[in-house]
């Protein structure tokens, strides 16, 4: 009886290890088996020994539909591809035609932003150019108002010079007066 009850064991493990073990894809046997066994069906999906007895087994009608959806799956991943590959390249050339407006649109900026700082160097020089400008017209208009006054202190000693030759020559003419 000890030598009975170990195998008992080891028999649920090997239960308990194929219940719950992942389902595995199934191998090229497995879809051979699979497919003589569904041939073995009729479209009922019941077997020739089970229409006698008129029971239907719900394991090969799952099987059977599972068979179906394998199928079903196969096309559909094979046109969702397709679908998908057409989609990417439609896609991709939307993205091509947008990238060659964006150029253009950046081309067509820059060449408006070169102008703009063309035109402000321009302005600049010309406001660099209006302030030098400006600044020499102050200097010669300071030099000018400069120069007025030291005319005016020149015609007014010119004056003062003549008066003073005058009354000097006057002087001299009494002074020889006084001396006959």
């Amino acid at each position: 009886m000890s030598s009975y009850y170990p195998r008992t064991k080891d028999l649920t493990r090997t239960r308990k290890s194929l219940t719950e073990s992942p389902p595995s894809s199934p191998s090229p046997t497995d879809k051979n088996y699979r497919h003589d066994r569904l041939s073995r069906y009729d479209s009922s999906g019941e077997s020739a020994t089970d229409k006698p007895l008129g029971r239907t087994s719900s394991y090969t009608r799952r099987e059977t539909r599972l068979a179906a959806l394998n199928r079903q799956e196969q096309d559909s991943t094979t046109k969702d591809y397709k679908k998908m590959y057409a989609e990417a390249l439609h896609e991709n050339e939307k993205l091509k035609s947008r990238l060659q407006d964006s150029k253009h649109e950046l081309a067509k900026i820059r060449s408006q932003l070169e102008k703009v700082t063309q035109r402000h160097d321009r302005i600049s020089e010309r406001s660099s150019v209006l302030e030098s400008e400006k600044r020499e017209k102050q200097a010669l208009e300071k030099r000018v108002s400069n120069m007025e006054d030291e005319l005016k202190i020149l015609t007014e000693l010119k004056s003062d010079n003549q008066r003073l030759k005058d009354e000097n020559g006057a002087l001299i003419r009494v002074i020889s007066k006084l001396s006959k």
